[in-house]
């Protein structure tokens, strides 16, 4: 399974100018922690283990009213990692995630009048359902190419980031199978890290060649246009209404640290003060402070999350220079940046490179 291969086109290539949604609001459906807790619970693991420091009870899980943030989400994982005796335990986690789980995204999909409206309504909104990676979708003629990054675990060389990955990737083909027929097959996996001690798993799930230490994480399928068979404008209509709805109020309340991640972004390399982005949000300096605080982070935590993300973007997807990437990232030189990026991944920019193989 680790094959290495120059993918034939760089993807997601702006996806390191888009910021994550908020790491605090509690917005969310529990599903993706059900699956988790479920799937470890079948394990003999306790699921109040597993819960351990999010502040939530296992009732909880099986109510509509319960929300989560993608805080509580991390913890999880970090739990599940630590307690799994299943080195392959976030795929066949992520193969519980049924379309059914997603609630009205799920019927909006399963309502669509094509395939093809389909897999536009999944990349508009896919954000409703808290997922553990973002994606976008591109196709040529005979091929879909559904490129994603995990939301908050941005760094290749992390078992939180491969664990984002195999989740998403297993639930997107779950979720796709009960959708289109269980005739669906993935055409091949490419993914950013190194091939695990348990890759052959891999090929028994997804049945297709996989890739690993490519610029980035995509699955290709053959493309299908085709009418949907359980079509219904009406149920359509109306599920794709509330997920407008619950789009609307993600992107509202995001908090103050999603709008400073946004500002960080659109600036890369000339990144205002607390003290201008104070005044662009119209506060005072010191009540952003508090606020950043109740948030669970500090301007100076945001700033080095947007230099890091883009750093990893630049070195996956870019030939350019240390010194190059330093100016991009507002480092006075390449000495600087390297120890920041050491600091941030344990890593040189140079064993990152040739570690994540970018092209």
């Amino acid at each position: 399974m680790a094959v290495m291969d120059k993918p034939d086109r760089l993807v997601n290539e702006d996806s390191a100018h888009k910021s994550p949604p908020s790491f605090e609001q509690r917005m969310y459906s529990p599903h993706t922690i059900a699956a988790v807790v479920a799937e470890l619970e079948g394990q003999g693991v306790d699921p109040v283990r597993v819960l351990e420091d999010t502040g939530l009870a296992v009732p909880q899980l099986s109510r509509h009213t319960t929300k989560i943030s993608y805080r509580q989400l991390d913890r999880v994982i970090r739990n599940a990692i630590r307690l799994s005796n299943d080195p392959a335990m976030a795929l066949h986690a992520g193969q519980r995630m049924h379309v059914t789980a997603y609630g009205m995204y799920g019927y909006a999909l399963l309502s669509s009048a094509t395939h093809l409206e389909a897999r536009d309504f999944a990349a508009r909104y896919i954000r409703v359902v808290g997922p553990f990676c973002d994606f976008s979708i591109s196709s040529d003629e005979d091929t879909v190419f559904v490129a994603f990054d995990p939301m908050h675990w941005p760094n290749p060389t992390e078992d939180l980031h491969r664990f984002a990955v195999e989740f998403a990737l297993a639930a997107h083909l779950t979720a796709t199978k009960d959708r289109v027929g269980p005739h669906f097959v993935f055409s091949r996996v490419l993914l950013d890290y190194a091939p695990p001690p348990y890759a052959d798993i891999y090929g028994r799930i997804f049945e297709c060649p996989i890739l690993f230490q490519q610029s980035g994480c995509r699955y290709e399928h053959l493309r299908d246009d085709r009418a949907v068979k359980l079509a219904d404008p009406r149920t359509h209509e109306m599920a794709r209404e509330m997920c407008e709805q619950l789009l609307d109020e993600i992107n509202r309340t995001g908090g103050i640290a999603a709008d400073i991640r946004r500002i960080l972004i659109e600036q890369p390399g000339r990144y205002p003060s607390i003290e201008t982005i104070a005044e662009k949000l119209e506060m005072y300096p010191r009540a952003l402070r508090r606020k950043l605080e109740a948030e669970g982070t500090s301007y100076r935590d945001l700033l080095a999350e947007v230099r890091m993300r883009l750093a990893i973007e630049y070195l996956r997807k870019t030939q350019m220079t240390n010194e190059e990437i330093a100016g991009r990232l507002g480092y006075s030189d390449a000495a600087n940046f390297r120890h920041a990026f050491i600091r941030w991944t344990g890593k040189s920019p140079s064993d990152f490179r040739s570690a994540t193989r970018a092209l």
